[in-house]
């Protein structure tokens, strides 16, 4: 790990107890992305290209988009998006930063992909049980626990019928306990999908580069 990546993931700590020590759980992602002032390499997740979980799951599974709607939950700067709409997905993505929006619509002016802003927890009605393909990589893992099972009815409740729901997570032991940001996930409280009526047809455990290799879950549901 670089230096500068490490000194990046300090100062996203730093924002979060800041906003959360205030009371606000979700303020401190706009704060980020204002602060990096148009450079990447100051969001921890922002590589500016597909997250490689879910590009490896995407090759194993011979995924095509055959133009189902696609719903991107915490777009960020748009890359997952991009990739969806690439292998021919009819792509919405949102996030409650409207400064990580405008920075993904300029990222991918040429496509057209549906950048929106809007809140998890008060999206429009009309997204409900809208998407036939959702996609969740990294958004439950930065928010707090106490909110963790809200998160998940959230996501949830975007999920069509005959739907399809990607999650890609930092995964720890039920056991296990999250310490620090990002929170990763168990098994047992992605379980709360399957109370969602959602059923758990693909589950890898997939590892990254890092010095110390750091654990992932990629997890497929369908409703």
């Amino acid at each position: 790990m670089s230096f500068e990546t490490h000194d990046a993931r300090e100062r996203t700590k730093q924002i979060q107890a800041e906003y959360a020590q205030g009371g606000d759980a979700l303020g401190w992602f706009d704060a980020l992305y204002r602060e990096a002032d148009g450079d990447n390499e100051r969001i921890p997740w922002a590589d500016l290209e597909p997250n490689k979980f879910l590009r490896r799951w995407a090759q194993e599974t011979n995924l095509a988009g055959n133009d189902r709607k696609a719903l991107v939950v915490g777009c960020g700067l748009g890359d997952d998006a991009r990739f969806l709409r690439d292998l021919n997905f009819n792509v919405t993505a949102f996030d409650i930063s409207p400064t990580a929006i405008e920075w993904a619509r300029r990222l991918h002016a040429n496509t057209d992909i549906k950048f929106v802003v809007a809140d998890l927890f008060d999206p429009p009605k009309d997204w409900f049980l809208a998407f036939e393909f959702v996609l969740e990589v990294y958004t439950i893992q930065p928010l707090p626990l106490e909110m963790r099972s809200q998160v998940i009815d959230a996501i949830a409740n975007f999920v069509g019928l005959r739907g399809k729901l990607i999650v890609v997570t930092r995964g720890r032991e039920d056991d296990e306990e999250p310490l620090e940001l990002p929170w990763a996930l168990s098994r047992k409280d992605l379980s709360r999908f399957e109370t969602n009526r959602l059923k758990q047809t693909y589950f890898e455990e997939m590892f990254g580069d890092e010095e110390e290799p750091v654990k992932r879950f990629v997890v497929e549901y369908k409703r």
